[in-house]
Order: structure tokens, then sequence, then C-alpha cells
């Protein structure tokens, strides 16, 4: 005799549409989709019950059938040069941050210092209907620029002017911030002090290096020729511009670096090198990425915020996206930059001096 054993069966819950956050909030569907879209014509009253219901049964809105109904996307676009470096990282989180605080959401790519990996990072960003695209590539944007300006597209650049009304600008104030590190190492007693440069293909780099020349001008000090070299904001850039200082016969005693990254890797060919920082060479980074106050000693550095950053970023193309024809628009916006004093900056060896 065969017994045949009765199964349970499991009630599954359905997953709710829009239809069930109506009914439990007893409002129209209509209603419901104006909340969700932020629609100015919904009641606090009502618009406290819809989202009350959409909480309770952890119902996801369909974000694509929005972007077909409201003709936008809500979707931004943020293009860094080298995700490896911390400082790009960093930044992206702060963009994101900020952007999903105001109902956008992101797209995220690195070039990595390579053209055709850019176009196909720009492509992609097209294909999805982007309302904006932030490249803070600090120089490496020329090959995506054409793709995004001849489309219409709104664009803010790090510390690059185009004339066109849909591109803004944000201003890197260098200047202050090493004009503080030269002051703060000549009041240390530092007369020799070299520079480690970014790459010259990037923009960023050169105004590093020039507000550096006039700081040193302006502090009344000499600058030689071999004691500024073009590193490539890596880790290993940082050791190899060090090891040249050091075949110098002259050495500086202090080193400025154009990058952070740059800097830790000072500190570590120094190490290397049986040297001591900062008691017999002072180091200072540019960036302040998370990890410099976390290296031995904490780095010395010039603080770039990249939650500044980030948020002038978004603005720019918020206002791009939600104010397209207002003549007054804010086109450039100003990041500023300050020094932070820890551990790799002291007098110079007396010898030294």
């Amino acid at each position: 005799m065969v017994r045949i054993r009765k199964g349970t069966r499991k009630t599954v819950a359905k997953t709710p549409d829009i239809r069930t956050v109506a009914a439990l909030a007893k409002v129209s569907i209509a209603t419901v989709s104006r909340t969700i879209n932020g629609s100015p014509v919904v009641s606090d009253r009502l618009s406290k019950r819809v989202w009350q219901a959409i909480e309770q049964l952890n119902y996801f809105p369909n974000t694509h059938a929005r972007s077909l109904v409201s003709g936008r996307s809500r979707f931004l676009g943020i293009i860094v040069e080298n995700i490896t470096n911390p400082f790009f990282p960093e930044l992206i989180q702060s963009f994101e941050e900020v952007a999903v605080a105001h109902g956008y959401e992101i797209l995220i790519s690195s070039s990595n210092s390579d053209a055709a990996v850019l176009a196909n990072c720009v492509r992609r960003m097209l294909e999805r209907k982007v309302e904006g695209v932030a490249v803070l590539s600090f120089g490496a944007e020329a090959p995506v620029l054409d793709q995004l300006v001849h489309r219409d597209i709104p664009i803010v650049l790090a510390e690059f002017r185009l004339g066109d009304p849909k591109v803004s600008t944000i201003l890197m104030d260098y200047n202050t911030g090493i004009r503080e590190a030269i002051k703060h190492l000549v009041e240390l007693g530092h007369r020799k002090i070299a520079f480690l440069a970014g790459p010259y293909k990037l923009h960023s780099a050169i105004t590093r290096e020039n507000d550096y020349r006039a700081a040193m001008e302006e502090a009344g000090l000499a600058i030689q020729k071999n004691w500024v070299i073009e590193c490539d904001h890596t880790l290993k850039g940082g050791v190899a511009g060090f090891e040249k200082l050091q075949a110098l016969a002259t050495r500086p005693t202090a080193i400025l670096c154009s990058n952070d990254m740059t800097a830790i890797g000072v500190l570590r060919a120094a190490y290397i090198e049986g040297l001591r920082v900062p008691e017999d060479v002072s180091v200072i980074g540019l960036d302040d990425i998370d990890f410099a106050e976390f290296t031995v000693p904490p780095l010395t550095t010039i603080r770039l915020s990249r939650a500044d950053l980030a948020r002038a970023a978004f603005e720019a193309l918020r206002l791009q996206a939600e104010e397209p024809d207002n003549p007054k628009i804010q086109r450039e916006f100003l990041v500023s930059t300050n020094l932070v004093v820890r551990g790799t900056t002291a007098p110079p060896p007396a010898e030294a001096k």
C-alpha cells in the first residue's frame, strides 16, 4: 500500500506594487505616483500616508518607469582619472552621498588615462541618458568633450573653462595651500625646497607647479632647476622622484609633493635610504587623503576637500538640469585649500642650513 504524503504549501507574499501601496494608504494610484515623483500638488498629509505605506510594504519604486513618465533619467555621470588613487574613491563617495540625498543616481567611470576607455565610458553614459556628467579627470577630459557638448549634455569640468553654456567649471585654489606650505617650511628654517610635480599632461599638475614657483619667489627663495621633477602621482613615482633628488650633489632639506601618493612614496624611499622624516628631510603632500594621517609619521599635507569638490560638481549639474533657462545660473565654483600640519615637517638638520 502506497501512502501519499500531503505536502504543505507556503504562501509566498506577492511583491508589492503601486496598487498595493495605494490600497494600504487609501489613496489613488495617481496620488502614489505623484508623491514618488515629488509633485507639489499632493498635500503633506497624503504624502505622509503614502511614504508610510511604502516603508511598511518595503516597496521599491520602478525608477525606469518613473523616468519614462517624467522624461528624466535622474542619472548623473562622474568620470575620474585613476580609481586606484584613494583621492578619487573618496571623491566618488562624497558625490554619491549628495546626489542620492537629492534623488539622483550616479554612474561611475575611471579613464585610467586611456582615451579609448574614456570614450567607452562616455558612450555607456549616453546610452543611459544621463542628465549631466562631472568630468573630474583634472586634465584628461579633452577626448570626451566633443561627444558630450555636441549632444547638449550638461558638463562640469575641473580647472578647465570651455565657452559653452552647458559647461561649468570648478576652480581649485591651490595657491593658498601651497603658499601656506612654503611659508611653514621657511618659518622652520628651510631654504632648499624641492618640488615633485605631477604628470605635465594634467593641467592641474602644471597649475600646482606654477603656484609652487610663485610661492618660492614670494618667499625670496631660489629654485634650482634639477629640484623640480615630473612624477606620475603614484607611490612608485614618489620613490623615483626621491631617488633622483638623492643622486644630486646638493640635496634639498624639504620636499613639497604634487599629491599625497607621491609624498607617501617619498616616505617609503627615505626609510629605505635610512633617512629620518622629518629629522633629516621634511615632506609635504597635497590632497589630504584619508591615509595621510595614518602614515608614520602622519603626513603634513595641503587639504583639498573631496566633500567640497563633490558638492560643487553636483550643484553645477543640478542647476543645469533643473534650471536650464536661467540666464543667471552659476557657471564657476571655487574650492579652497589649506595646510594641515602633522608630523613630517621639522627644522632642517643644522649642517644642511
